[in-house]
C-alpha cells in the first residue's frame, strides 16, 4: 500500500484481507441464497449478515481517527468472522449447505481471522512501542 492516512488506510480496498473478507461475503452470499428450506431461513439470513459484516467493519475501521478505534473496529470483524464460521459449521452439519462448498468457505473464514489478527497485532505493537498512534503502512 502505497499511502496512508495519519491513523488508518487511504483505500480500504488496497488492504488484501479486505479483499479476501469480500469475496469471502460474496461466495456465502452465493451459498445462502442457495438455501431454499424455509426451516433454514434464519440460519441463511445470518450467515448472510455475518459475512457482510467483516468487509463492513475493516472499511468502517479503516476511516477512524485512531489506532485504537481502527483497532476497534477489526476486533468487531473478528468477532462476526468466529460467529459466520460457527454458522457454517451447523449449515454444513445440519445439511442445509452441502459439505464441500461450506468446508472451503470456514477455510477461508480461517484464513480472514489469522490475517485480522495479524493486522490488529501490528496496530497495537506500533502504538505501544512509541506511545503513539502509528499508519498502516503495507497491506494485509
Amino acid at each position: 500500500m502505497a499511502a496512508a492516512s495519519l491513523y488508518g488506510v487511504s483505500d480500504f480496498k488496497k488492504l488484501i484481507v479486505w479483499e479476501k473478507a469480500h469475496t469471502l461475503a460474496v461466495s456465502v452470499h452465493r451459498l445462502g441464497t442457495a438455501i431454499r428450506h424455509s426451516q433454514h431461513s434464519s440460519l441463511r439470513n445470518q450467515m448472510i449478515r455475518a459475512s457482510a459484516s467483516i468487509p463492513t467493519n475493516i472499511v468502517e475501521g479503516s476511516r477512524q481517527s485512531s489506532s485504537r478505534e481502527f483497532a476497534r473496529f477489526l476486533r468487531y470483524a473478528l468477532n462476526s468472522a468466529s460467529e459466520l464460521e460457527y454458522h457454517l459449521i451447523l449449515a454444513r452439519d445440519t445439511g442445509a449447505t452441502p459439505e464441500a462448498k461450506t468446508s472451503a468457505l470456514i477455510e477461508d473464514v480461517t484464513e480472514i481471522r489469522k490475517m485480522l489478527h495479524g493486522l490488529l497485532r501490528r496496530i497495537t505493537t506500533a502504538r505501544q512501542s512509541d506511545g503513539s498512534p502509528s499508519p498502516v503502512s503495507a497491506p494485509v
